[in-house]
């Protein structure tokens, strides 16, 4: 991975469902997909499995092959290999980023930000949450009203519960 996603970068989604990748995301997509053929566009893997998961999660065409690798490593037939095969793979979709730096967010993206067949996007804000080799995308509201509902760890610097992470690996 030449660079990472960083930062919380909010943007508008128009009437047709299309959105603007941040720049910064764009060059990183650009750097880890060095083979894709002559004249073609960048792509982004678009990951929207997990019940649970109120979020697209993103990947680099670098990053999908990685985690595609972890997921081959796990035992055939064991059913956390099945379940991370269906919510990681088979719910995921590619896409090509238009010259422009847009995207069309697809109709299961879309399901899974939230929005329902009648409602429109036109007006709507995502926001783009770097981490590192990946990153996610939020309805902004969602994202927003879940940050400021995150004090587990009110007490306790980021830096310290790195420490701890590191001295347990």
């Amino acid at each position: 991975m030449a660079e990472a996603f960083r930062g919380e970068i909010d943007t508008k989604v128009d009437g047709k469902a299309r959105v603007s990748i941040p720049a910064s995301f764009r060059r990183v997509l650009e750097a880890d997909d060095p083979d894709r053929p002559e004249a073609s566009r960048p792509r982004v893997y678009m990951v929207y499995g997990g019940k649970t998961r109120n979020f697209v999660e993103c990947y680099s065409k670098a990053g999908a092959d990685r985690l595609a690798e972890m997921i081959e490593e796990m035992e055939i037939g064991s059913k956390a290999r099945d379940r991370a095969e269906r919510e990681m793979i088979s719910r995921s979709v590619m896409i090509e980023i238009e010259p422009d730096g847009r995207i069309v967010l697809p109709p299961k993206v879309r399901a899974k930000l939230g929005y329902g067949d009648s409602e429109s996007t036109s007006g709507t804000e995502v926001t783009f949450v770097g981490t590192s080799d990946r990153f996610k995308l939020y309805r902004a509201e969602v994202y927003y009203a879940e940050d400021e509902d995150d004090d587990d760890d009110a007490d306790v610097d980021p830096l310290a519960l790195i420490g701890r992470a590191r001295r347990a690996g």
